[in-house]
């Protein structure tokens, strides 16, 4: 079984990377949050985006589950402040992942250097596939995605799952 050991406490973190931590929402997360979630244009290839407040706070703020699927907050070290989420969900031998970046922290490669962070912790967790899911017309989700190993599996409902390729 993974180790949820850190989610017990809100201000650890799960995992880290170079410049950044990851680690459950706290309150004072979500107007940054709000700020880049609820930009239509820029998350139009995403879902969970365009709720209100108080919808955030209920999805965000109580304690994490793996199996029910959870956001958690990126972080940046140098100041703490927040520039994206990531997404795990725990399904029998296979975790899903998502990730998002705001706007503001774009193209500096926050979302590889995370995502590949990601990787890792869930090869530290055990024998589990990785997986995500991303719109077809999401190019530079499919390009980070294929530059961090990942294979495409297959087509389902008009979204293409990829598959980490464990040999890398």
């Amino acid at each position: 079984m993974f180790k949820e050991s850190n989610l017990n406490n809100k201000k650890k973190f799960i995992f880290q990377s170079e410049r950044c931590y990851v680690r459950s929402f706290v309150e004072y997360d979500l107007d940054d949050f709000l700020s880049y979630r609820n930009n239509l244009e820029w998350m139009k290839f995403q879902g969970f985006k365009g709720l209100s407040r108080k919808e955030y706070e209920e999805a965000l703020l109580k304690k994490p589950s793996f199996e029910k699927g959870a956001q958690f907050a990126i972080l940046r070290k140098v100041d703490q402040h927040l520039i994206g989420d990531v997404f795990i969900k725990m399904e029998d031998d296979t975790f899903w992942i998502g990730y998002t970046v705001s706007p503001l922290y774009k193209r500096q490669g926050y979302a590889y250097e995370i995502a590949k962070s990601m990787i890792i912790w869930m090869k530290q967790q055990g024998e589990y596939k990785i997986k995500a899911g991303v719109e077809p017309k999401n190019i530079s989700s499919i390009r980070l995605l294929e530059k961090l190993g990942f294979l495409l599996l297959t087509e389902e409902d008009g979204e293409l799952i990829y598959l980490f390729h464990q040999a890398q």
